[in-house]
């Protein structure tokens, strides 16, 4: 919810920003039996309280809610020319306190190059480093939970291949995400 003055007009949040709309995030969608594989560890191991969202693939993590029309636009755009992309699950990543699969896919990377140099005004530090695409199965546990679980799960993994086969937009409220939108590559309705 926006701050507001004492009329009714925006106001200024705690830190002295002007309270605009809430935040958009853009995650590539995990295609098929991949999208179940991925959620059932995520269920198993995610904490159940910040499990907000199905499994997915962030590629932008704070972009401008006031531009969601502009956003949107692209995104339709960019999910009419493009067919399901080629993506390998290729290995697990200990981050201290959680597991994360590491995903390659050199389409899904120039996606978010091309993004990147149309939305680069927008883009805050966190979404102008490279990106190192990956799957988040666990987070924000302690750090012996997560070994157990990193040890675990490196015990069975194999690397596969899978598609990304859309986008899919959220508003940021602070904790839940509301969907905005989802873009189905190929231009069916998602």
């Amino acid at each position: 919810m926006q701050d507001q003055g004492p009329n009714g007009e925006p106001g200024a949040a705690a830190d002295g920003r002007i309270a605009g709309p809430d935040p958009l995030i853009l995650t590539a969608r995990l295609g098929g039996g991949a999208a179940d594989w991925f959620e059932a560890r995520r269920r198993a191991h995610y904490p159940a309280d910040r499990n907000q969202v199905p499994a997915h693939l962030t590629l932008f993590h704070k972009l401008p809610g006031d531009a969601l029309a502009e956003i949107e636009d692209e995104l339709v755009e960019c999910a009419w020319r493009l067919d399901p992309l080629p993506a390998r699950a290729t290995h697990l990543r200990f981050t201290g306190q959680g597991v994360q699969v590491a995903v390659e896919s050199p389409g899904l990377e120039r996606l978010r190059q091309d993004l990147a140099k149309r939305w680069g005004l927008w883009l805050t530090p966190q979404d102008l480093r490279p990106s190192r695409p990956h799957v988040t199965l666990q987070n924000k546990v302690p750090a012996e939970r997560a070994r157990r679980t990193f040890d675990g799960l490196c015990a069975v993994f194999e690397p596969f291949d899978f598609e990304i086969d859309g986008l899919d937009l959220w508003i940021y409220r602070g904790g839940p995400w509301d969907r905005a939108g989802g873009y189905e590559f190929g231009g069916a309705p998602a």
